[in-house]
């Protein structure tokens, strides 16, 4: 959000300040790097993974909306979408990730319900719609999962900072995104 002069900030004061966006969504960016690193040198060579981080979304989902209308693949090519937008702040206290999507395939209830990592929690929604990007997706057909830890009251605001984010729930969410993959 730079020093939030789009209009998406929620900082209440007249003088900018700059907006880091810690977990949203320096961590989604984060875990998807570890992810792509993880891929890279791990046994599961059967598909092709394309990692791609977009911006504008809190514009109406630019980024994403532009591929979707002028992908470098074939569209139809792809099996799913997983979108990790602020996947940074998984509250200790309740250890629930939000994964948005469920609905999309016959296959993600059983898969997202087999899989154990730590004592991470799942809570799942079924609708492809939403405010990030897998929206672009799913509205071209493609299935999709939208991990989130959740909301908290520095969304959109200066002080979305780096001392803040829950690695170690980060690095559960990740685990947890890997075994989907891998099954």
């Amino acid at each position: 959000l730079g020093y939030g002069e789009d209009g998406n900030s929620r900082h209440t004061t007249t003088e900018p300040a700059i907006h880091n966006g810690a977990d949203d969504n320096a961590s989604g960016t984060a875990a998807l790097i570890e992810l792509s690193k993880k891929l890279k040198s791990s046994s599961l060579k059967n598909n092709n993974y394309l990692f791609i981080a977009f911006s504008g979304e809190e514009l109406g989902l630019y980024g994403s909306k532009y591929y979707t209308e002028n992908p470098t693949i074939d569209l139809k090519t792809v099996n799913y979408m997983i979108n990790m937008d602020m996947v940074g702040r998984l509250k200790p206290e309740e250890h629930v990730l939000l994964i948005n999507g469920a609905g999309t395939s016959p296959s993600w209830d059983s898969l997202l319900n087999n899989i154990k990592v730590d004592s991470l929690r799942i809570k799942t929604t079924a609708s492809g719609v939403g405010p990030s990007d897998h929206t672009s997706f799913y509205l071209e057909g493609i299935p999709v999962l939208h991990f989130f830890s959740g909301t908290h009251s520095d969304y959109h605001k200066p002080s979305d900072d780096e001392p803040l984010i829950n690695y170690n729930g980060m690095v559960s969410i990740f685990h947890f995104m890997y075994d989907l993959i891998e099954q």
